[in-house]
Order: structure tokens, then sequence, then C-alpha cells
């Protein structure tokens, strides 16, 4: 297993506000938007960071979005942990596959592979 990226999640309440103003300061292009997620970078996708309302399917926010070769392996190894599972193992519609765990210090980790 590896990781690919790891991308921050800043929750804001106006995300055409908060969009505007990282953009401004970091320099960073918009990269995804879907509305209520947006996903700045760099131009080689090496810095990133993501800024949310309201998750679209998942109960709560995570703090952070870690992309991993294998999510199948990952959710078995949260479960080896005995972690919380915050939101279960799901195919979503844009096109990943995640599951959010709780870690012991109580951040919600949101763990992804693209399909």
């Amino acid at each position: 297993m590896s990781v690919a990226r790891v991308m921050p999640v800043v929750t804001v309440t106006d995300l055409p506000a908060a969009v505007a103003e990282h953009r401004s300061v970091l320099g960073l292009d918009v990269v995804m938007d879907h509305g209520w997620i947006v996903t700045l970078a760099d131009a080689e996708h090496r810095v990133q960071l993501s800024l949310m309302t309201v998750d679209r399917t998942a109960p709560c926010n995570p703090a952070v979005s870690i992309e991993v070769t294998d999510v199948d392996a990952r959710f078995q190894a949260a479960l080896d942990a005995s972690l919380e599972i915050v939101h279960p193992l799901t195919d979503e519609e844009w096109g990943v596959r995640r599951f959010f765990y709780r870690d012991s210090a109580g951040t919600v980790i949101n763990v992804l592979s693209h399909l």
C-alpha cells in the first residue's frame, strides 16, 4: 500500500468567498469543484487544499483526505485496529471509493482511491 497524496480539508461556510481568499493568498488554481467541495492546487498538483461546506454523503466533514492505492486493504486495517468507522466503505458517484475513520484523538480521516 502506498499513499498517493494527502490533502487538508478546511470546513467553510461561504465556499465562493473561501475559494477567492485562498486563491489570492496562495496562488492556487481550482482543479475540482463539486459545488460543496472545491480543491485548489498548484500547477503540478503537488500542493492541494480542499475547501468544503458539508460533505454530500457522509455524516461529518473530514479533517484530511488521504488517497491510497488500495482502499479496501486500508479499510480492513482500520477494522483490525478497532477504529471507529464514521462513513462506511462506499463507491461514490463522483468516482472515488472511500471510507472515514476517527482516530484516537477524534480526528476524522477520509481514505480514498479513485475508481
